[in-house]
C-alpha cells in the first residue's frame, strides 16, 4: 500500500510540510477506496502480487486486471507489459536535452503510471514527485513498484492545481500531455514556474498546430477523438508563452508527428487508438480535420 509516512517525511525535507496537513489528507481519501468504485478490485491485485512473484501466468493475469496499461513498455518480472504508447521512444527525444538530473528534485506533472519518474530515477534524480488526477495510474505504480522497489517515487493522485504552493521546491519540473489539456494555458506555465528554484529545468511536451505564425486554435468539440483539447498553439506560440511568463533560455528540442507504431492499440491496451482517431483516406488528418497529432518537446530555465 501506499507509505505516507515516507511521503510526509520526504515532504518536509522538500519544505513542503504545509502539503502534509493541506494535501495529504485528500490522497488518504483516494487510496483508502472511498473516492472510486474500482478501488477495491485494483487494491487486491497491488496485495496479491507479492506472493505471485516467481509464477508467470499468475502474475500476467493479476497485471491484466489494471487494464488498460498506457505508459511503458515494461517488464515486471519476467511479464512483459506491451503499453499503449511507446513511452521509451519520447524519453529518447527527451532525455539529452535534460541538465543533469543527478542529485535532483523532480516534480512530474501529469506522470501517469510512473513510467518516465522511473527513467527519472535510473538517471540520477534524487527523488521524483508525481502528479495525475487518474486513480487507477496510481494503482498500476503501486503494483509496479512490488517489482521496482523504488522509494524516492510518489505517485499522487491529483492535478497540480490542488497542490498547495510548491514555493520552489524543485530542480526539475516535467509537463508531458499537460499543457492542451489546460483552458488556461499561461496560467498552467506560471504555476509550473512556481515550483522551479531559480536556475531549475522546465521541460514541456506538447500537441502544436503546424505553421509558422503565432497562433493558437481551440477545436471545436473533439481533436484526434479527445474531448478536452482546449489549445492547439504553433510552436512559435509556444515559445512566445514561455517567454512572456518569464522562462528564459528556451530552446525547442523535437518536433515529431505522432505514428500509429508510436500510439497503437495492443493486448494490454485493448481500447481504440490513434488509428481510430485518424482520417482513413488521409492520415495526416484527424477523423475531425485537423491535422494529425505533431507533439513539440521544449525546455526553459527560470
Amino acid at each position: 500500500m501506499f507509505d505516507f509516512d515516507a511521503l510526509s517525511a520526504r515532504l518536509e525535507t522538500l519544505g513542503l510540510g504545509h502539503w502534509n496537513a493541506q494535501l495529504v489528507p485528500v490522497l488518504v481519501e483516494r487510496l483508502s477506496g472511498r473516492s472510486h468504485g474500482d478501488w477495491q478490485r485494483w487494491n487486491d491485485v497491488v496485495e496479491a502480487l507479492p506472493t505471485a512473484r516467481g509464477e508467470s501466468e499468475a502474475v500476467r493475469d493479476l497485471l491484466m486486471r489494471l487494464h488498460p496499461w498506457r505508459k511503458g513498455p515494461l517488464v515486471l518480472d519476467d511479464v512483459t507489459i506491451d503499453t499503449e504508447w511507446r513511452s521509451d521512444w519520447k524519453w529518447d527525444r527527451v532525455k539529452g536535452a535534460l541538465n543533469s538530473l543527478e542529485g535532483r528534485n523532480v516534480l512530474d506533472v501529469g506522470c501517469g503510471n510512473g513510467y518516465y519518474a522511473l527513467r527519472m530515477r535510473e538517471a540520477g534524480a534524487a527523488c521524483v514527485i508525481g502528479v495525475d488526477p487518474t486513480l487507477l495510474f496510481a494503482m498500476q505504480f503501486l503494483a509496479i513498484n512490488v517489482f521496482a522497489q523504488e522509494p524516492e517515487i510518489y505517485v499522487l493522485p491529483c492535478r497540480l492545481e490542488e497542490t498547495p504552493p510548491a514555493k520552489q521546491a524543485f530542480d526539475t519540473t516535467f509537463s508531458m500531455g499537460v499543457l492542451y489539456h489546460q483552458r488556461e494555458p499561461i496560467q498552467h506555465l506560471d504555476q509550473l514556474r512556481s515550483t522551479l528554484q531559480p536556475g531549475g529545468q522546465l521541460v514541456l511536451e506538447t500537441l502544436y498546430l503546424p505553421g509558422d505564425g503565432l497562433e493558437a486554435r481551440t477545436p471545436e468539440g473533439r481533436y484526434a477523438r479527445m474531448r478536452n483539447v482546449w489549445h492547439l498553439p504553433t510552436v512559435a506560440q509556444l515559445v512566445a508563452w514561455l517567454e512572456s511568463t518569464g522562462y528564459r533560455d528556451v530552446e525547442v528540442i523535437d518536433t515529431t508527428m505522432t505514428t500509429t507504431e508510436e500510439q497503437r492499440s495492443t493486448d494490454w491496451m485493448t481500447f481504440e487508438s490513434l488509428r481510430e482517431a485518424l482520417d482513413p483516406e488521409d492520415p495526416t488528418r484527424t477523423v475531425e480535420g485537423w491535422p494529425a497529432p505533431h507533439r513539440v518537446v521544449v525546455t526553459a530555465r527560470v
